[in-house]
């Protein structure tokens, strides 16, 4: 039975999965009819976050030498243009050990540094690259063999590629796949928003006085590392919207609020954007090759910065030039336009980590024995 995607309720909340999250179902479920010769209607994978999902499977192909399985991706309630894309994996064994994965049609290739990918590659993100490495490896632990090749493809990626900014990233020739939960929740609905707000009340019912703002399931573990004792009632992700939660902190009286992020997120807020959704806002290089010269950066760097495919790449160009600093320097303006946002009534803190968790800038300075990275 062919499956159904569900209609979309642009006011609602349900979640959906992510393209690593259905890639990673396609290549297990074709590693797994690859060894047995059956085919399959559906194939249960463990998320990133380590749940289990079942999907179900649009096609199963089954040929002597390869095998060919797809997953029609639900995106939930958000507003996503890969939601009804077919996620499709090829798998065929080779003699040598190991995972190798490819890009197929309708998969971006990189072309750009600081994506946090080698150029050349096909842009799928280390996450999903693990998630998919992981199950397909699941299915060859009792096949006799220890290797495989997966090739990833999208069917119209590159007609949906062109909804985003892929190309200007340097991500050409279709979608990313991405996702670093499994989970796709609605960060830009409605529904999103009054979710923040209402996780902020809880945190008052629960009579705490401190909240940790991150953006994704990715920064709120970060943070919860760097702040161990504090209760998970006091995480919110805000998604898009650390404006409306500043404000509505301030508006319950909490003694503080922390924001933990990235360097993308947080530049966009350091630039005064406190609605963060890249339809909304971009990282404005001009701004940060600005603060690059407030700490010593030349000309030749500024004009560096001003060339740089993304604020990751930013932050790559000053630590190359020892202008580590530019970190607490964005903090610091995330604290100056989020006090001025939330009223002058919100004690803020602001923490930048890198994408593996290291604490690379806070402001204003703390204790560090209070901080555990």
């Amino acid at each position: 039975m062919e499956p159904a995607v569900q209609p979309r309720d642009k006011r609602g909340q349900r979640t959906g999965f992510t393209t690593g999250a259905c890639s990673a179902a396609a290549a297990k479920a074709a590693t797994h009819c690859l060894k047995t010769q059956s085919p399959l209607e559906s194939i249960e994978i463990r998320l990133p976050n380590r749940a289990l999902a079942t999907f179900a499977l649009k096609r199963c192909e089954i040929h002597a030498d390869r095998v060919i399985c797809s997953v029609i991706k639900d995106a939930g309630d958000d507003p996503d243009c890969t939601h009804g894309a077919e996620l499709t994996a090829e798998v065929h064994f080779k003699p040598d050990s190991g995972i190798e994965l490819r890009g197929g049609p309708g998969v971006a290739t990189v072309t750009k540094a600081g994506l946090g990918l080698a150029i050349g590659v096909p842009a799928i993100n280390p996450v999903p690259r693990m998630n998919i490495t992981e199950m397909v490896q699941e299915e060859l632990a009792d096949s006799g063999h220890s290797g495989a090749v997966v090739t990833i493809s999208v069917p119209g990626g590159e007609e949906m590629a062109k909804q985003t900014t892929n190309a200007r990233l340097g991500l050409i020739g279709g979608i990313s796949i991405l996702g670093t939960t499994g989970i796709v929740r609605p960060y830009s609905t409605a529904a999103f928003r009054t979710s923040v707000l209402l996780e902020i009340d809880v945190a008052v019912q629960c009579n705490l006085h401190e909240v940790v703002l991150t953006t994704g399931g990715k920064s709120e573990q970060y943070a919860m590392n760097l702040h161990p004792n504090m209760r998970e009632e006091s995480f919110i992700q805000v998604g898009d919207f650390i404006g409306v939660a500043l404000k509505h902190s301030a508006r319950r009286h909490m003694d503080k609020a922390i924001i933990v992020g990235m360097m993308g997120k947080l530049s966009k807020m350091a630039d005064g954007h406190m609605m963060t959704h890249v339809a909304g806002s971009e990282v404005n290089l001009e701004f940060l090759a600005t603060l690059a010269a407030e700490i010593g950066a030349d000309a030749a760097l500024q004009e560096k910065i001003r060339h740089a495919n993304t604020a990751r790449e930013v932050l790559e160009i000053c630590s190359a030039a020892g202008l580590t600093g530019i970190t607490t320097l964005i903090c610091k303006k995330v604290v100056e336009n989020g006090s001025a946002h939330a009223g002058g009534q919100l004690p803020i803190q602001v923490y930048l980590v890198d994408f593996n968790g290291k604490l690379l800038g806070q402001y204003p300075p703390t204790d560090t024995s209070e901080v555990h990275p």
